[in-house]
Formats: C-alpha cells, sequence, structure tokens
C-alpha cells in the first residue's frame, strides 16, 4: 500500500490544480427562477463570488485536503472506533513544538519545527467547552517550547476549558520542565511515559555577555544610555552585570519562582512548605515523581489513554494547533490572490499583533510583520483600523524588546489616531519593554501576565566601531573628513568627547518624550513616571502595583474587555493584523539576507554546544546589534538573558 503524498509534494500538485483552473464562460441564461430573487445574480451552488467559475473546484479543494488529513496505514487512529459526534465523547489534543503568537511565514509546504498559535488554540477550546457532548479533553504536551508567561495563558485556557468541573483534563507527557510542568498543574490527572523525567527545579537567570566575543573580534561597542537600569548595551560593554543589572534579575527569578510553586499549590494541593522542597529537590525520574505526587500514572501514552478514559469514545481536536504538515486549498487561494482575505463584514474588534523588533520604514511589510514591528507599516494598518466604521474595539498584543526610538513614536502616534475614535485595550505577551512598552502605554487599559517582562522605559544609543576588526585582518582605512563631526557615524572609530556628549543630549531629548508618552497614557506625573522608569524591567506582577499596566490577565481578557467596550458580542469574529500574506506580499517584501553567513556559521556552532535555548537568545541580541547600524537612537531592551 502506497503512502500518501509528502506535504511538500501535495502541496506542489495542489497549486497545479488549481492555477490550472481556468475561468470558464458564463452559462447561458436560465428562465426557470422559482423562488429565487429576481435581481439575485445565479450562480453554481458550490461556485463563490469573484471567482469567474474557480469556485467549482472548492468541493475538490477540500476533499484533498480531507484525503491528505486522513492517517496512513502506519499512523496512529485520529478517532476512537465508536466515537459519533452526537454522542459523549472526549477531544484529544497534542502539541508540539514552540507555542507562540503566530506562525512565521513559509514559503515551503511544511517546515522543520511545527509551531503552536496561542490564540486560535485559545479560540479552538472555548468552541469546545461549548459543546454539551464534550466530556473532557485529553492533551498531550510532545516536546512544547514555551515560557513562565505563555504557560500561564495557556493554563488559563485550560482552567476555563474545565470550567467548574463540567468537564475532565487529562494529560499526558514523555518528560517535562519547568515551564511545561506548569502548564500540567492545571490537569486533574497527569500521565507520565516509563522513565520520564520531571524537573521542577525553580527559577535562574543566566546573562548572555558578549563583551569577550566582541573583543575577540576585535569590534568596540560605543554606547551611552539614559536611566540608571537602562542596562541594554550592558552585555556588549561589560563582562558581567551590573548591580542595577542583578537587582532587575533578582525581581524576574523572584517571580517565576512564585509562579511554579502558585502552581503545585492551586494544581497538585500542595501546601507552600512541600511546594519549597520539592522545588529544592528539583529532578524526578518516573516513580519518583509519582512518589512526589507530581504525576498521577506511569504509563505510555496508549495506556494511560485506556485507563484514564475508562471506555469512553474519544476523537482528534481540530484546527487547534498550527499543523505544518497540513495543506490548506483556501489558504493557497487566497495566496494567490483567486480569493479576497476574509474579513467579518458587520462591527467587530480587530487583534493586532505587534511581534519582535520595532524598525524604520516598511521592513518587508505585511509578509514580515509576523517577526519584525516596522514603524510605517504597523502605523497605516492602525490609521486604517482608525477610519474602519466596522472596527468598534482594538486590541494591541505587544510581544516586543523594542527597537527604533522614531518607529516607536510613530506607532504610538497612529495609537493615538485610533483612540480618539474607539477604544484601545493593550494586552503583553512574554515581553512588552522599552519600545514594546512605549506603543503600548497609551491603551485606555493594559494587561501583561505576571511573568511578563515590561516597563524598561529609557534610551540607549551607540555605534559597533570595526576599524581594530578590519585592521586585524590586513585592512587599513583613513579618514579625510570636513566638519567637526564628519565622522560622527563612522564605524572606524569611537566617539570624541563633544560627539559623545551631542549624542547624550539626542537621548535626552528622546527620553523626554517617551516619558511624556508614559505620562499621558498612565496618567502620572513627570517625577512619578521618572522614578518607575530610568530602564527599569517590571515583572507584569511589579508593573500592576506600580500602575504601569492595569490587570493581570492574558488575551483572552484583554480581548473580552475590547468586545465590551466596543458593545460586540463575544461570539463575533475578530479582524486579524497581519492577515495571511499573499504572492503580492511576497513579491513586495523580498529583500537581501540581513545577517553575514559568518554570524549564521556562529549560531549554528553555539547551538551544537550550548543547546538552541542559548543560541536564540545570542541570536535575538546580534540581530538587534545589526539593526544599531541604522537605528542610532533605541528604546530597546536588549535583554539576552536565559530564563529558566
Amino acid at each position: 500500500m502506497q503512502r500518501p503524498p509528502a506535504p511538500l509534494i501535495a502541496g506542489a500538485l495542489a497549486a497545479l490544480l488549481t492555477l490550472a483552473c481556468a475561468p470558464q464562460p458564463a452559462p447561458p441564461p436560465d428562465d426557470r427562477r422559482g423562488d429565487r430573487d429576481e435581481d439575485e445574480p445565479k450562480r453554481a451552488p458550490d461556485d463563490k463570488p469573484g471567482l469567474g467559475g474557480l469556485g467549482k473546484f472548492a468541493p475538490l479543494g477540500a476533499m484533498m485536503a480531507a484525503r491528505l488529513d486522513e492517517p496512513g496505514p502506519y499512523d496512529p487512529p485520529k478517532r476512537s472506533p465508536g466515537f459519533r459526534a452526537d454522542a459523549p465523547h472526549y477531544l484529544a489534543l497534542s502539541l508540539k513544538g514552540e507555542l507562540t503568537e503566530a506562525a512565521s511565514f513559509s514559503l515551503s509546504f511544511g517546515g522543520p519545527a511545527p509551531t503552536i498559535e496561542l490564540h486560535p488554540l485559545l479560540q479552538r477550546l472555548e468552541r469546545a467547552a461549548a459543546d454539551p457532548n464534550v466530556r473532557g479533553l485529553l492533551l498531550q504536551l510532545d516536546g512544547v517550547d514555551t515560557d513562565w508567561a505563555v504557560a500561564a495563558e495557556l493554563r488559563a485556557g485550560l482552567l476555563r476549558f474545565k470550567g467548574d468541573g463540567q468537564r475532565r483534563l487529562l494529560c499526558h507527557v514523555d518528560g517535562a520542565s519547568n515551564p511545561e510542568y506548569h502548564l500540567l498543574t492545571a490537569c486533574d490527572q497527569i500521565g507520565l511515559s516509563p522513565l520520564g523525567t520531571v524537573t521542577v527545579s525553580g527559577a535562574a537567570a543566566t546573562p548572555v555577555h558578549l563583551k569577550g566575543l566582541l573583543d575577540r573580534l576585535g569590534v568596540f561597542a560605543d554606547f551611552t544610555h539614559v536611566g540608571a537600569f537602562k542596562g541594554a548595551a550592558e552585555p556588549l560593554t561589560r563582562s558581567a552585570p551590573s548591580k542595577e543589572m542583578l537587582t532587575t534579575l533578582d525581581a524576574i527569578v523572584d517571580q517565576a519562582y512564585l509562579t511554579q510553586r502558585r502552581g503545585l499549590i492551586e494544581g497538585r494541593r500542595f501546601d507552600d512548605a512541600r511546594a519549597i522542597a520539592t522545588i529544592d529537590r528539583g529532578i524526578f525520574h518516573s516513580e519518583a515523581a509519582r512518589d512526589a505526587g507530581l504525576v498521577d500514572a506511569i504509563a505510555t501514552f496508549h495506556d494511560f489513554r485506556r485507563e484514564a478514559l475508562e471506555g469512553a469514545e474519544w476523537t482528534q481536536l481540530k484546527g487547534a494547533a498550527s499543523d505544518a504538515g497540513a495543506f490548506d486549498m483556501t489558504k493557497l487561494q487566497v495566496f494567490l490572490g483567486l480569493l479576497p482575505a476574509k474579513r467579518p463584514a458587520g462591527p467587530h474588534v480587530a487583534l493586532v499583533y505587534a511581534l519582535g523588533d520595532i524598525i524604520d520604514g516598511e521592513g518587508q511589510g505585511l509578509l514580515g510583520a509576523r517577526e519584525e514591528i516596522a514603524g510605517h507599516t504597523l502605523a497605516n494598518a492602525l490609521r486604517a483600523l482608525a477610519d474602519d466604521p466596522s472596527v468598534t474595539a482594538v486590541v494591541l498584543r505587544v510581544n516586543s524588546g523594542g527597537g527604533s526610538a522614531l518607529a516607536s513614536e510613530q506607532i504610538a502616534a497612529a495609537l493615538e489616531a485610533v483612540k480618539r475614535k474607539k477604544p484601545v485595550v493593550a494586552s503583553m505577551g512574554r515581553v512588552a519593554a522599552s519600545g514594546g512598552y512605549y506603543i503600548a502605554s497609551g491603551a485606555a487599559k493594559i494587561y501583561a501576565q505576571p511573568d511578563t517582562l515590561t516597563g524598561s522605559i529609557g534610551v540607549v544609543g551607540g555605534k559597533i566601531v570595526l576599524g581594530k576588526t578590519l585592521k586585524q585582518i590586513g585592512v587599513d582605512t583613513y579618514s579625510v573628513t570636513r566638519g567637526r563631526r564628519a565622522a560622527l557615524w563612522s564605524a572606524m572609530s569611537p566617539w570624541t568627547e563633544d560627539e559623545r556628549a551631542e549624542i547624550q543630549r539626542m537621548m535626552e531629548d528622546t527620553y523626554k518624550v517617551f516619558l511624556s508618552r508614559v505620562m499621558a497614557g498612565r496618567g502620572k506625573t513627570y517625577e512619578d513616571a521618572h522614578a518607575l522608569a530610568q530602564g527599569r524591567v517590571w515583572t507584569g506582577a511589579a508593573a500592576q502595583a506600580n500602575g504601569l499596566i492595569d490587570e493581570l490577565g492574558g488575551l483572552h481578557d484583554a480581548l473580552a474587555h475590547a468586545r465590551q467596550l466596543g458593545g460586540v458580542d463575544p461570539a463575533t469574529e475578530l479582524e486579524i493584523y497581519p492577515p495571511e500574506p499573499t504572492l503580492k506580499d511576497l513579491l513586495r517584501g523580498l529583500g537581501p539576507v540581513s545577517a553575514p553567513h559568518g554570524v549564521h556559521a556562529l549560531l549554528a556552532e553555539i547551538e551544537a554546544t550550548a543547546g538552541r535555548p542559548t543560541a536564540r537568545v545570542i541570536q535575538r541580541a546580534l540581530s538587534q546589534i545589526l539593526r544599531l547600524r541604522q537605528q542610532r537612537i533605541a528604546t530597546v531592551a536588549l535583554f539576552p538573558v536565559l530564563i529558566e
């Protein structure tokens, strides 16, 4: 028996099929109107408007997608033999890969690293909970890459699914580390594979300082900043954290440690002393995890499913996590421009994602909007939403450590234009610091998780000096200038004292504008705002206590509040920005690769020796360093800290 075609081949075949479907000539007139309105245009039942006859192939696309979704001869079943949708049953869901805000766009039909988009997953859980035939959820975690803030958000969604005990949550895992196990504390019953390991080891923050690497390469980081806690340049200019940075890190690990203890207390019914003792032991292998009360059963997933369900029927929960190998004919047609992008017709709430570094200009437009926040691109989108009467409220979801001060101000100004016409609510993900806080501070209400990293209200500026690096490889440079500051932004030499003083004045001016945004958005005096600013990073819990945010909660809470403010029914569909990119966006967004090949080779070596999380932290830091070549004054939290 043949296996189903690989996702890439299946996608290519479907694309060729779609492109081969030429528009059909219009059918001859038909006088048999029956009960139809005489003014209604005729259309085949399965045809879609605006496709010139292409819509009649939609059933074929749906059939192809359904067939590709069926398990192969050696794949596990997707439902129990006696399953019926109209009878009581359990849902089964397997989560694997990175839990993220929005999946990155890829030209391939399939990718090496599956992603789980948070909001669609939460929506699917809500819809599942509304089905009276659903008795519970069987959740399998198969290596979920997440952090404390996102884990807390999904955990809250799982608790909402359970309701007041109407539905059971049964969970199984091969092994779990700190944030992943925190998710599991929402479960009524936890199964662990034989020889599996559970780690609940507390919280640790490991700052990654790159000065030694830069010294090795002959690179000099010439930076200055505004704010005693604005340590954005520390990883480049110091070999160890300052006392201010250590104060910040202490607060972060304190909050993560508290979150872990609360998970054990609320989910596993530990008292605080038992939670502390368990965390101090840290690692539990198989039976030891069961004896410690961290899991309830030691069994393979299939044995756990059989015993936990006690004969109940089950089926896989569809559409909850993004499946990199799945093929969607409708998405392909939207990508090629054969179908318009889907938008709600009536009054609705718009969910706007602001993810990644904040950069100047257009960036890569909609194509890059899932990984970067381009000042012009996002500002234009916000102004369009402000002018759209069908959008009654906007939720800005921020997951960003900041970036360009100029772009941050442009986005903040556009958000102010939205506020003049309709409510704006902000929701903070893992991090909304520096420029990420800048663009959120004007919202009518701000939500964050207790472990969100936010604040960092300050400014940093500098340049990377490469003169010594070039000298080491035999390249000599000379400067011929006219004007006292002609070499101000030269990468060949550090600033003079005169140049440094001028840069400092520019940053002081930028800091005052940033602070004025915070004062206006949060209703604070200059003295109060300045005391909370100076570059200090706060956890979400501390930010609430200090009035930098309003409520502890996730995206679900922010959307509920926005719907209430906008007078929209909770069941109304959202408009989501950025939408799925199209071929037009792809052609506009193509550009040169920003990172040199040597950087990719370095990161590959770091990942091979130190692991992916460490390499990812360094990659973000190097990416921000490279952006400083264009963005001279930044509201950025350059925070290469591995938090575990």
